[in-house]
């Protein structure tokens, strides 16, 4: 959705004149949608580039050289978003992006272990050098915590099923590798959905242990109060999710950053002293375009959501206006 991010966070009105926005893209991953922000913020306009996973900095690098001396990557996770861009002058920013979910370079490498379409060690870290993978979680965890992390992250209908064959298949032979799980997983779901499910059955139990290995979830909910706290005035933030659990915390999110005064219609004035502190530029989540996944396949499921941060003097124009409110 490389054109729709660049129309909300770099539209014609914010570009022209030259201004040197500051623009953080917290999933750099192979450097896409940083290439076209620089373009559009030419000649000075720059860029932070963030990613967990070594691999996607090194393709970063490769393919933003074009834009040599206005970009800066760095190795971090969402939480931490605040220290890095303090510490490269990125803060406040005129702009942040988080692409969430899983690249196509991760599920493409076999070794990475993202993916069952080729079969590989089951690991799923984002970053490499994280503790644990997910052989471990398959390996050690007891099955009412298996069933848990299926239904809650991949919204599993059999998640009990699949977690009983997981400790059954478990105790006669380690389940290390991404076929072999995907074998157990296919086999403890009712065989008329194997032959009927659009999907392939392991595809959510294959996503809910990805965002536990990496704390997706987690990372996700601090990782967007922390890229608001970087967002200055006036600026924007755009958040791409590819499934309705990432999608649902982001709505959430920026519904409660719109939100204004909660007072029943029956008080005089406002004693909540709640003030809107962002503009939903987007009132429902943007799909991507019938060429654009006719292109690229993986691109079906995503949404963007945006949102404008309110400026300090919105922001007292609106209390003084809920205060008031009905004074009359």
């Amino acid at each position: 959705m490389g054109e729709a991010v660049v129309a909300l966070l770099a539209p014609p009105d914010r570009t022209r004149q030259g201004l040197a926005l500051r623009m953080v893209d917290m999933t750099v991953g192979g450097g896409g949608h940083a290439g076209l922000l620089l373009a559009a913020t030419a000649p000075a306009g720059r860029l932070l580039g963030l990613d967990r996973d070594p691999a996607a900095l090194a393709a970063a690098e490769h393919a933003l050289m074009p834009f040599a001396g206005r970009f800066t990557l760095a190795r971090s996770a969402f939480d931490a978003v605040d220290r890095v861009a303090a510490a490269h002058d990125f803060a406040p920013a005129d702009a942040v992006l988080m692409d969430l979910g899983v690249s196509s370079r991760q599920l493409d490498d076999p070794a990475r272990g993202f993916s069952f379409r080729s079969d590989g060690p089951l690991d799923m870290r984002m970053d490499s050098d994280g503790p644990v993978t997910a052989a471990d979680l398959v390996a050690r965890l007891p099955e009412d915590e298996l069933a848990r992390i299926f239904k809650e992250y991949g919204e599993e209908r059999h998640a009990r099923r699949i977690a009983r064959a997981i400790v059954r298949e478990r105790a006669a032979s380690p389940i290390a590798t991404t076929a072999r799980l995907a074998d157990v997983v296919a086999a403890a779901v009712p065989a008329r959905e194997r032959h009927t499910a659009r999907i392939h059955p392991a595809t959510r139990v294959f996503q809910a242990l990805r965002m536990a290995v990496n704390d997706e979830a987690g990372q996700l909910a601090r990782g967007l109060e922390k890229a608001f706290e970087v967002l200055g005035p006036g600026g924007r933030m755009a958040v791409i999710s590819f499934h309705s659990l990432e999608d649902r915390a982001v709505k959430r999110f920026f519904k409660d950053l719109a939100t204004g005064c909660t007072c029943p219609p029956s008080f005089p004035v406002c004693r909540c002293g709640r003030v809107p502190r962002a503009t939903l530029l987007t009132r429902r989540a943007q799909r991507p375009a019938a060429a654009e996944v006719a292109a690229n396949p993986r691109a079906r499921s995503a949404r963007l959501r945006a949102i404008e941060k309110v400026s300090v003097d919105k922001i007292s124009g609106a209390v003084d206006a809920a205060t008031n409110r009905r004074a009359a």
